[in-house]
């Protein structure tokens, strides 16, 4: 894998993993709801205009169109395993900005998946 094809990836992977941690974000600042016919429009409203969630989706629309151009040059076989990284980014961000537990047998999961990008990485 040559320097642009890894860049377009690792950039498709973080732009996908801030996605998710600022639809997170939108979400804390929405609050738990739920839909039903008589609140789907005001809750729908709320969350589309919600600007951690916008944020979120201009990254998920900037993520598709890196991820497209890093599989015109790179095997889906290779490429989609990346994906893993955000987990791992992820998980620690969360653990961080959240709040969210990291135990140990999650931080184990956490190291297979690291070896085993690795690995793909490398074949």
């Amino acid at each position: 894998m040559n320097t642009v094809s890894f860049a377009l990836i690792l950039t498709g992977v973080l732009l996908n993993a801030a996605a998710q941690l600022l639809l997170k974000a939108g979400t804390n600042a929405v609050g738990h709801f739920e839909f039903h016919l008589d609140n789907v429009i005001p809750i729908g409203l709320k969350i589309a205009f919600q600007p951690w969630i916008m944020g979120g989706m201009a990254c998920y629309a900037v993520s598709l169109v890196v991820w497209i151009m890093a599989l015109s040059r790179v095997p889906v076989s290779i490429a989609y395993p990346m994906l893993s990284i955000g987990y791992v980014i992820n998980a620690f961000i969360a653990w961080q900005w959240f709040g969210e537990a990291l135990a140990t047998q999650k931080l184990l999961g956490i190291g297979f998946i690291a070896v085993g990008v690795f690995l793909v990485a490398r074949s």
